[in-house]
C-alpha cells in the first residue's frame, strides 16, 4: 500500500511540474495559481532545486529511496526545462539603443508618478525616446514632463486616460514626440476594465497606432478582468493596422499562448525584447535582481516594425517605482537604411 501511494504521489508531483513548466500545452496558462507560478519561472526553479536538495537528505531511508530519487529526478528535469525556456527568451541586458536612428519607444510604470517629472524627463532625454508609455502616470505629471522636454528642445504631445484623476494607479499617459505629427485619443475603441489604456491614432492616417496599455494584475479577485484585458489589448493588434504598443501588461509571454494571431505573440503584435534576445530580463519588482524578476513590462509591434535593440534599464531601481523601464529601437520593415525610418516618422509632422 505504501508503494502504491508513493507512485500515485509521484505521478501527481510529476503532473504539477509538467503544468508549471509548460501550462500552454493544457490551456492552463491563465488559470488561477498556474498564472502566478509561471510568471516567476526562475523563482520556481530555485524552489524546485531547494526541494531536491532537501529530499536528498532522505535518500538513506531505504524504504522511500526509490520515491525520493524519482521525485528528485523530476525536480531536476523540471528545473532544466523551465530555465531553458526562460533563457531562450534572452538574458542580454547590455544592448545599445541608438537614439540617432530609427524610432525609440520607452515603457515605464511609474507607480503613481513616483519618480517625478524631472527624473522621467531625464530618462526620456537620455534614451532619445520618441514614444513613451507611462502606466500609473497622471496628466499633471505628463504635462510636467512634456514642459521640461519642450524646454530642452524636444516637444511632446500628452495623452492621458483616467478612471480617477486623483488616484495615480487609475491613470495611464502616453507621450508622443511632436516630430511624429498630431495624434488623437480614440475614445470609441473601448478599454481595459480596471486600469486605463490609451489608444492614439495619427490625425493624417500615417504612422502607427500607439497604445499605452495597462491590463490589471492577475490577483484572485481580478482574474476575469485580467483575462478580458488581455483579450482587449490583443484585439488592438489586428485588422491590418500598424501598431506599436507598450506598457505594464501584468503578464508574460506564457500567458499569451492563446492570444496570438498570424505569427504574433499578442494578436498580430510581437514582443520586441524576446525577438532580440532580451525578453527574459526581469522588469518587476525592482527589489529582485533582473535575472529573477518577472517580465511583465513590454513593447510590442506589428510585423511592419522590426526591433533592432531592446534594453531593460536596471540602474533606476531606487527612484520610487517598482518597475524597470523598457527601451526598444524599432525600424520600419524593409527600410533600405536606418535613417530612413526616422525620416519617414518625421514626415507626417505637417502642421
Amino acid at each position: 500500500m505504501l508503494a502504491i501511494l508513493g507512485w500515485l504521489l509521484a505521478l501527481v508531483i510529476g503532473g504539477c511540474l509538467v503544468v508549471a513548466a509548460w501550462p500552454q500545452a493544457f490551456g492552463l496558462e491563465q488559470a488561477p495559481i498556474v498564472a502566478q507560478v509561471v510568471s516567476m519561472r526562475v523563482g520556481v526553479v530555485g524552489i524546485a532545486l531547494v526541494l531536491a536538495v532537501l529530499l536528498l537528505t532522505l535518500v538513506g531511508w531505504r524504504r522511500i529511496r526509490p520515491f525520493v530519487l524519482g521525485v528528485v529526478s523530476m525536480l531536476v528535469a523540471f528545473s532544466l526545462v523551465s530555465f531553458g525556456i526562460h533563457a531562450a527568451r534572452g538574458l542580454d541586458d547590455s544592448q545599445r539603443i541608438d537614439a540617432s536612428e530609427d524610432l525609440v519607444v520607452l515603457s515605464w510604470n511609474t507607480l503613481g508618478d513616483e519618480p517625478g517629472a524631472e527624473e522621467i524627463a531625464r530618462v526620456i532625454d537620455e534614451t532619445g525616446a520618441d514614444v513613451v508609455m507611462l502606466p500609473e502616470t497622471t496628466l499633471p505629471l505628463g504635462v510636467g514632463v512634456a514642459e521640461r522636454l519642450r524646454a530642452a528642445g524636444t516637444p511632446f504631445w500628452v495623452h492621458t486616460t483616467d478612471y480617477s484623476p486623483s488616484y495615480g494607479a487609475l491613470n495611464t499617459t502616453l507621450l508622443i514626440s511632436a516630430e511624429l505629427g498630431t495624434y488623437t485619443t480614440d475614445l470609441e475603441v473601448g478599454g481595459t476594465r480596471t486600469l486605463p489604456t490609451v489608444v492614439a491614432r495619427p490625425d493624417d492616417g500615417e504612422g502607427p497606432v500607439l497604445v499605452s496599455a495597462h491590463p490589471v494584475a492577475p490577483v484572485p479577485q481580478q482574474m476575469r478582468n485580467w483575462r478580458a484585458d488581455l483579450e482587449f489589448v490583443a484585439s488592438l493588434c489586428g485588422a491590418g493596422e500598424s501598431v506599436i504598443m507598450g506598457g505594464d501588461f501584468n503578464s508574460t509571454l506564457d500567458h499569451w499562448a492563446s492570444l496570438g494571431a498570424d505569427g504574433g505573440d499578442l494578436g498580430a503584435c510581437r514582443d520586441t525584447a524576446s525577438q532580440v534576445g532580451a525578453g527574459a530580463v526581469g522588469t518587476w519588482p525592482t527589489w529582485a535582481p533582473p535575472w529573477l524578476g518577472a517580465q511583465i513590462d513590454h513593447v510590442l509591434a506589428t510585423p511592419d516594425w522590426e526591433p533592432v535593440a531592446a534594453r531593460v534599464l536596471t540602474g533606476l531601481d531606487d527612484v520610487g517605482t517598482d518597475h524597470r523601464p523598457v527601451v526598444v529601437q524599432l525600424r520600419r520593415a524593409g527600410e533600405p537604411d536606418a535613417g530612413a525610418t526616422r525620416a519617414r516618422a518625421q514626415a507626417p509632422a505637417r502642421r
